[in-house]
């Protein structure tokens, strides 16, 4: 189980470093940038990593910051990881970019870190056309077997087509991304005291270290308490008013600590799409966790594993160069609902229902599918299953997902 190296790796070869760009590399805490650094790490003569928490670097990085470069007649990879901690910390980068650019000196330069990285901008002058930022995403069913992804222009090709060779481990792998959730330690173990140390502890750097170095936030107990309550909430679009009589807190409290926990990778936001929909909702967003496993009810849990898959490969897709994909929701006011719709340029490109015991279409579609002008469509449960139907002049796929998700990244 799990490839020798992480999806993203040659495409931030191709991409960033052999266009002189910097590669900012951003994820959930614990998913595997420290792994990818050394996988790329592997590829070269000459290596440095250098981490914020280590206090020789931070010394070495406020006296002479350029010498964190070592001289090589090789072109060497310099690795940053938290470096984003500084307040300063683009501007100071910024500097030692433009000077071995200027002296001609090649370096490749990795910067990684849990937080979005453009989210530390206090105090810092722009990095605009240095660098192409890249979203690390957890594991999934397909990475667990090959780093290699479709093209956006071929997968769906691929997936009606049933291209891919099922397997019976394919379901005992979905088994265990559903029960330990789709992060390497925790996955890779299998041990179930061993995950519920690991998932603690996750929670205690995001609130306790990383929530508190971005936000300077003090009420850390309630936000423990808000970040408990979310997996009852995933699935539904969110009201943060239901929000308040637990944490007793304003409205726009909550909405600025939900914001802060979307930025640090412990949830992630699909908002409604109503571009041509009738009735649609236009505001209220589901939310959904990086790290499902500790989603107690099994539906809600089920969905947020395709979810993940989904925006992952949004994310990688937009992140390589292939278009600018985002994942929505489609759902009206009579309580109708398409789980997900990948829109590709602006444009619906795949609606994504989840059923997860469900085997026939669901009545939903004869709702939103005309409105959409998708040629193809998919249902995916969690059994395995595959069969085709014509469906208001689209070709709608009901698949298992455990052949349905190796399609994606």
């Amino acid at each position: 189980m799990i490839t020798k190296t992480r999806y993203l790796q040659t495409t931030i070869e191709d991409t960033a470093f052999q266009n002189q760009k910097m590669a900012f590399v951003s994820g959930p805490r614990q998913c595997g940038k420290t792994t990818l650094a050394a996988m790329l790490a592997d590829q070269y003569t000459v290596s440095r990593y250098y981490n914020w928490d280590e206090i020789d670097f931070r010394r070495l990085w406020g006296q002479s910051p350029k010498s964190i470069v070592p001289q090589s007649d090789k072109t060497p990879l310099v690795i940053l990881d938290e470096i984003h901690k500084d307040r300063t910390w683009k501007r100071t980068l910024k500097g030692v970019y433009d000077t071995l650019k200027f002296d001609k000196q090649p370096c490749d330069l990795l910067v990684t870190g849990s937080a979005r990285l453009n989210v530390y901008h206090r105090g810092s002058d722009s990095l605009l056309g240095r660098y192409f930022h890249y979203r690390l995403g957890p594991l999934s069913l397909r990475e667990l077997y090959t780093p290699k992804s479709y093209e956006p222009d071929d997968v769906l090709d691929a997936l009606f087509d049933r291209s891919e060779t099922a397997s019976p481990q394919q379901q005992d792998d979905l088994k265990a991304l559903l029960e330990f959730g789709p992060f390497p330690e925790p996955l890779l173990n299998q041990n179930a005291d061993f995950y519920k140390l690991w998932r603690k502890n996750r929670h205690d750097l995001i609130i306790r270290e990383d929530l508190r170095d971005l936000s300077r936030l003090n009420d850390l107990a309630k936000i423990e308490m808000l970040a408990a309550l979310l997996p009852e909430k995933v699935g539904s679009p969110l009201s943060i008013n239901s929000l308040r009589p637990d944490i007793e807190r304003a409205h726009d409290t909550l909405k600025l600590w939900l914001n802060w926990l979307k930025e640090l990778y412990f949830l992630f936001e699909v908002k409604p799409w109503h571009k041509r929909i009738s009735r649609s909702l236009k505001k209220e967003s589901k939310l959904y966790l990086w790290d499902y496993s500790e989603i107690k009810a099994l539906g809600p849990r089920f969905e947020n594993l395709v979810a993940v898959h989904l925006l992952k490969a949004c994310n990688y897709w937009t992140d390589s160069g292939k278009g600018d994909f985002q994942l929505y929701y489609l759902r009206n006011r009579d309580k109708q609902e398409i789980d997900f719709l990948i829109v590709r340029d602006g444009r619906p490109w795949l609606p994504v229902e989840v059923k997860r015991g469900d085997d026939k279409p669901s009545a939903t579609w004869r709702r939103f599918l005309p409105m959409l002008g998708c040629s193809r469509a998919l249902q995916i449960t969690e059994h395995p299953l595959w069969k085709l139907y014509a469906q208001d002049q689209a070709e709608l796929l009901v698949a298992g997902a455990d052949e349905a998700l190796m399609y994606f990244v």
